[in-house]
């Protein structure tokens, strides 16, 4: 049995790896998990002491292979929860982060083995994110942000890289989800803002932040 925090440190370097490669640092910990760097130095002996992580001051984290399979385990339910939420009780995607930030530490195998199968294996959560196995295993991404497709492209939106609240409802707002095509029709020089089209409607501007936030991957012509 791991203590919450102990799996949210898991959780966290696990993401950080994902992003940055091994070689994690204390301070991009502590930015993560929103506390003190001397605080994330203590959790990180600790772990390193359950053989949970691989630490060495100053040359940053890594996960053993037995953190990973806390991590993995951690996210799996995180992001079934998550799905579980937006399909079965009508939650929207903006809403579920908090709430599968509480449930991902009930342990319990059988639940999410039912919860899992309930929902026909979903591979992917609400906002796109792959949903590891039981064994660990998930799909590859090969998304990328919207901001370095050309003009003329025609994309599906497939994730967010910003899970915030504000980011989901902004989606919402302009009609961009999951599964919607994106088509570029211009590029603003200035300031790298793009008109796009959705679903093949009005044209509309998000700012460079926004496509750098939205993955997308490009639509197969058929034919």
């Amino acid at each position: 049995m791991h203590s919450f925090t102990e799996e949210n440190y898991l959780k966290a370097i696990f993401k950080l790896i994902e992003q940055d490669g091994d070689g994690v640092t204390t301070n991009a910990i502590a930015d993560r998990v929103k506390t003190k760097a001397a605080s994330v130095t203590d959790m990180l002996k600790k772990l390193s002491d359950k053989k949970l992580i691989n630490y060495r001051k100053y040359q940053g984290v890594s996960l053993t292979s037995k953190g990973e399979k806390v991590a993995l385990n951690i996210i799996r339910k995180h992001r079934l929860w998550e799905m579980f939420l937006v399909e079965k009780l009508d939650f929207k995607w903006d809403e579920v982060h908090d709430v599968a930030e509480e449930l991902e530490h009930i342990n319990s195998e059988k639940l999410i083995s039912q919860i899992d199968k309930f929902l026909n294996y979903p591979k992917v959560d609400p906002h796109g994110d792959p949903i590891p196995d039981k064994n660990g295993k998930f799909q590859i991404q090969k998304s990328k942000p919207v901001s370095v497709f050309k003009q003329n492209d025609v994309l599906i939106m497939t994730g967010v890289v910003d899970h915030s609240a504000a980011f989901l409802q902004y989606l919402d707002k302009v009609g961009i989800a999951l599964g919607k095509e994106i088509k570029i029709k211009n590029m603003v020089e200035f300031d790298k803002s793009l008109q796009i089209i959705i679903n093949k409607n009005t044209p509309i501007f998000i700012s460079n932040e926004a496509a750098k936030n939205i993955l997308a991957i490009k639509k197969i012509k058929c034919g």
